[in-house]
């Protein structure tokens, strides 16, 4: 145990980083892998049943994380607008954002979905200035820009593939592209939702309401969209095997790494590591899935990469001078930001 408790928290939040960010590249490994156990030529490691038997031990992990803040004094303590304010970012970040980066994963590289969602902090900041006024450094608002340039030029100078999708004006964008896209922006829009209404709200309770929320919604849409016949191999032991094993790394190891690393550190340390949340999710997309970046992706990730180094300079200099994000704000920005977890 003293073991553990002498690792600094950075080191934490860096390991944490690393497992989430290479949670997009897992899940395709995980669906390619169902190809090995195909039940009358259905996959039953798809994505559906990866989103859906994830979240439920994704739910199991967090209750046993973050089960201690579901206490009666604390569930009457929220009023009516926090539970509908909860309902519409469980709705946003817990079911429509990681079912449209799932359908994404599926028809189009991991490293477009990890550079393209890095579109979401810029949204976020963009927001909260227009809409919450809010003060924040010249360098944090040029890095962002910088970074939006980047996400930008990913999209635009991919090559054209058969599943795009007519803009007008002689402009194409893929469809999986452009379900990474609206993903985000679901993302930005809870992320304000949740500066304005969930700021008082504990973690625990944001993030196992989010989840259950989000997967009760996410099979009612699926079963009126597809039928209760898409789920016919839910129940496969294969399935549950590997979301069982799954869910220990990803989901537990990387929550428990998060949590612990937030323990020691302060607001500057958990904006510095999830600054290299893409740059690990495509180190993580060559190592498991031998995905080599294309020209596009490595134009635009090095804007964005330089966006987020002024950003984190920016960063820095609001936390001098005292101006940074509360953790417990930041704490749930950068759960939201950093992509897909598992839950």
């Amino acid at each position: 145990m003293q073991l553990f408790t002498s690792i600094p928290g950075r080191v934490y939040l860096f390991v944490a980083i690393i497992i989430f960010a290479a949670s997009n590249a897992v899940t395709r490994q995980l669906t390619e892998l169902g190809t090995n156990y195909l039940i009358d030529g259905r996959n039953p490691i798809s994505f559906c049943n990866v989103l859906f038997v994830g979240n439920i031990c994704a739910l199991v992990a967090l209750i046993i994380i973050y089960g201690k803040t579901w206490s009666p004094n604390s569930l009457t303590r929220l009023s009516l607008i926090d539970w509908l304010s909860l309902i519409a970012v469980a709705i946003l970040a817990g079911a429509l954002a990681p079912a449209l980066i799932f359908f994404a994963l599926d028809i189009t590289p991991v490293n477009n979905v990890v550079l393209i969602g890095r579109i979401e902090p810029p949204l976020v900041l963009a927001l909260s200035i227009f809409l919450l006024k809010e003060k924040v450094s010249w360098l944090v608002i040029l890095g962002a820009v910088i970074s939006f340039v980047g996400v930008v030029l990913t999209i635009v100078l991919q090559t054209p593939e058969s599943t795009m999708i007519n803009m007008g004006g002689g402009f194409d964008i893929g469809t999986g592209e452009v379900m990474a896209l609206i993903g985000a922006i679901c993302l930005a829009i809870s992320t304000i939702l949740s500066k304005v209404s969930l700021a008082r709200i504990p973690l625990g309770i944001y993030t196992i309401f989010r989840t259950i929320v989000g997967t009760l919604v996410f099979f009612i849409v699926v079963i009126k969209l597809y039928g209760a016949s898409h789920f016919t191999d839910v129940f496969t032991p294969v399935l549950w095997q590997w979301m069982v094993i799954y869910s220990l790394f990803i989901v537990v190891g990387g929550q428990l790494a998060w949590f612990q690393g937030l323990k020691t550190t302060n607001t500057e340390d958990v904006s510095l590591a999830s600054s290299f949340s893409p740059l690990a999710g495509i180190i993580a997309a060559y190592l498991i899935l031998g995905e080599v970046p294309n020209t596009a992706q490595y134009i635009g990730g090095s804007v964005i990469i330089v966006g987020i180094i002024l950003n984190q300079i920016g960063v820095s200099s609001q936390a001098l001078k005292g101006n940074g994000l509360n953790k417990i704000a930041l704490e749930k920005q950068v759960d939201q930001e950093i992509g897909f977890k598992g839950i």
